[in-house]
Order: C-alpha cells, then sequence, then structure tokens
C-alpha cells in the first residue's frame, strides 16, 4: 500500500515552513487548506475503507449486518412484543429506515473520535490539515450507508413500498447527517487526545443517543409541547424524513428538518472552533 506521505504536497504559501501545528485557524484559510491537501483526502479515505475489511472474512458483507440484526431483534422486541406504533408501516420496514442513517452516524462518530489517537504518528512527523483525520472517517462510512440503503430498497420492493417524489429530499438528509458527524467527531477526537475515558465513555453515550431518536418509535409518540425542543437533535428530522419521503409514513416534517439543519450547523462550528483551538498541542499530548 502507498504511503500517505507520497500524497502530501509542498506547504501552501499561508503557512509557515518548518512548524508543525496551528498557528492561526480562520475558518477560511483551513477550507484552502483542506483543498490543497485534497489527495492525501482521498487517499486517506480511499485507505480507511480498504484497511476495515481487508482481512474481514465477510468484508462488506458487515456493513449489512450491522443495521440487519438489529431491525431483526427490533421487530420481534418492540414490534411483536411491545407492539409499538410504527405509523401504519411494517415495523422492520419503519425500522431499517431509521436504522440506515443512524448506523451510519453512530459508526462514523465512533471512528471520528479515536482517529486522531489512531494516527498519532502522522501527528508528529508531519504538517497536513488535522482537520482531514476526523472528516476521513465520517466520509469512509459512506460506504456502508450505500450498501444499508440498497438494501432498505429491496425490503421496500418486497413490502410493495413505493416512495414519494419527495425522495428527492434524500441527498440533504445524509448531508445533515454528515455534518452531524463531523461537527460531533471533530469536538470528541480533540478531546479523546487529552482524555482517553472518552472512547470509554462514548459507546453509552451512542447507546443512549439511539434511544433519544426515533429509530425504534415514531415522533408521534413525542407530546406535541417537547417536538421542537426534541428536533434538536438533528437525527429526528433526518430519521422521520427518511420514513416520510420513503415510506409515505406521514407528511415531510419540514419542521424537525429546519430544526435538525439548523442545530446540526452549530454543532459543525462548534466542533471546528475547539478542534482548531486544540490542533497546535495534538503533537505533544498525543
Amino acid at each position: 500500500m502507498e504511503s500517505a506521505s507520497s500524497y502530501i504536497p509542498e506547504v501552501p504559501p499561508f503557512r509557515q515552513s518548518g512548524v508543525i501545528g496551528a498557528e492561526g485557524w480562520r475558518l477560511s484559510s483551513k477550507v484552502s487548506e483542506l483543498w490543497h491537501y485534497r489527495e492525501l483526502f482521498y487517499f486517506l479515505v480511499w485507505r480507511d475503507v480498504k484497511v476495515r475489511y481487508a482481512q474481514s472474512i465477510l468484508g462488506i458483507g458487515w456493513a449489512m449486518i450491522q443495521p440487519l440484526v438489529p431491525m431483526i431483534l427490533f421487530t420481534i422486541i418492540f414490534g411483536r412484543v411491545a407492539k409499538i406504533s410504527s405509523d401504519g408501516v411494517p415495523y422492520a420496514l419503519f425500522s431499517l429506515a431509521g436504522l440506515v442513517p443512524w448506523t451510519y452516524f453512530s459508526n462514523a462518530l465512533n471512528d471520528a473520535s479515536g482517529s486522531l489517537v489512531k494516527e498519532v504518528a502522522m501527528l508528529s512527523k508531519i504538517y497536513f490539515p488535522r482537520l482531514i483525520i476526523p472528516l476521513t472517517s465520517v466520509l469512509g462510512r459512506l460506504i456502508d450507508l450505500a450498501i444499508s440503503f440498497v438494501m432498505l430498497i429491496v425490503l421496500m420492493a418486497w413490502y410493495q413500498t413505493v416512495p414519494t417524489l419527495w425522495v428527492v429530499l434524500l441527498p440533504l438528509l445524509v448531508l445533515i447527517t454528515i455534518v452531524t458527524a463531523s461537527g460531533l467527531g471533530m469536538w470528541l477526537s480533540a478531546l479523546a487526545v487529552q482524555y482517553r475515558d472518552v472512547r470509554y465513555a462514548l459507546p453509552f453515550a451512542v447507546q443512549f443517543l439511539m434511544y433519544a431518536a426515533p429509530v425504534v418509535y415514531p415522533v408521534s409518540l413525542i407530546p406535541a409541547s417537547f417536538r421542537y425542543f426534541y428536533a434538536i437533535n438533528p437525527l429526528v428530522g433526518v430519521i422521520e424524513g427518511f420514513r416520510a419521503t420513503l415510506l409515505r409514513s406521514g407528511p415531510v416534517p419540514w419542521d424537525l428538518i429546519g430544526i435538525g439543519s439548523a442545530s446540526a450547523m452549530l454543532m459543525l462550528w462548534f466542533g471546528t472552533v475547539y478542534f482548531l483551538e486544540k490542533e497546535p498541542v495534538f503533537a505533544d499530548v498525543a
């Protein structure tokens, strides 16, 4: 496999030569840096995808198993035993439509949070925009999202479910999920460099977040007075949007999507600012 260093360009003019770290972190200059190092970015994303399944017996089959097994369990426990409402949609289809974006989000967040610690050797040797590392983890999981989405389409065909014309909103919903995972991932990755407890606490937090999102139940069960507060979680609008546009479970939740979009952008801004503030010390404490 080729070395990542072969994809690192010459130091751009807005960097001071010989300095490993960040002497200035205006967002505009950071965007310029990401573009300047785009070949390294592409290489790391592709390497992340290849390494994940290189020595796995099932390979990309794991991308199918991850949402499939919970879907079966949720259908038995919540659909048949607890008989939780699924807004008139077969529960297997209802739960899988929620698990597809949720599984992508949780995997991307887990990968991004530990990405800086995993790439500690690169941090201490060469300069490149550190933002690339957590973003690589987030974008690398899009392959899994595509595979699980194909599974959802197959199940829709099984149940003879036809999506609505609003299916054109799906790229926006996926973008909201990417933005949310990126913002939280950058924040957690910066925290994890200094506080290794993050890796132990994150699985519990992700489990809690899953039940705080409408993965196994519909938003219609949430009291109307809490609806807008609940929508601060961007995954609420994303999951309900998936179901409304693909499964005809109800009208498109524009209010949930709008609030979730604003919340996701705020998370991205906060995560980026926090990451860039901590960037100068990454090589020292990692």
